[in-house]
């Protein structure tokens, strides 16, 4: 089971991106979905998560500006992220819990970098 994201980039301070993550493997059902986030010389943050159901939350930090989104059929998780600002700059990492044959998994992506500046 693996997860890879894509969508970090360059932006400008106020512009926007999106990250996308899709599971592959033999996978027989994803609990919650999350994207976690760490800047140089910080520890990993949580910024959104989503349940099977389609539940949302957020870190206070990024309320209003991004949005978590998940399609269960491509078993795939994004994350719009609006008025990016200077400080949103880190790794972004997708997270799951899986049931993979008769395991529970949390699994990580490799993560995709986003940087926002002028």
């Amino acid at each position: 089971v693996q997860l890879v994201e894509s969508g970090g980039g360059l932006v400008q301070p106020g512009g926007s991106l999106r990250l996308s993550c899709e599971a592959s493997g033999y996978i027989i059902s994803i609990y919650d979905m999350a994207w976690y986030r760490q800047a140089p010389g910080k520890q990993r943050e949580l910024v959104a998560t989503i349940t099977n159901g389609g539940s949302t939350n957020y870190a206070d930090s990024v309320k209003g500006r991004f949005t978590i989104s998940r399609d269960n059929t491509k078993k795939m998780v994004s994350l719009q992220m609006n008025s990016l600002k200077p400080e949103d700059t880190a790794v972004y990492y997708c997270n799951a819990q899986v049931v993979a044959g008769l395991e529970d998994l949390v699994v990580w992506g490799q993560g995709t970098l986003v940087t926002v500046s002028s």
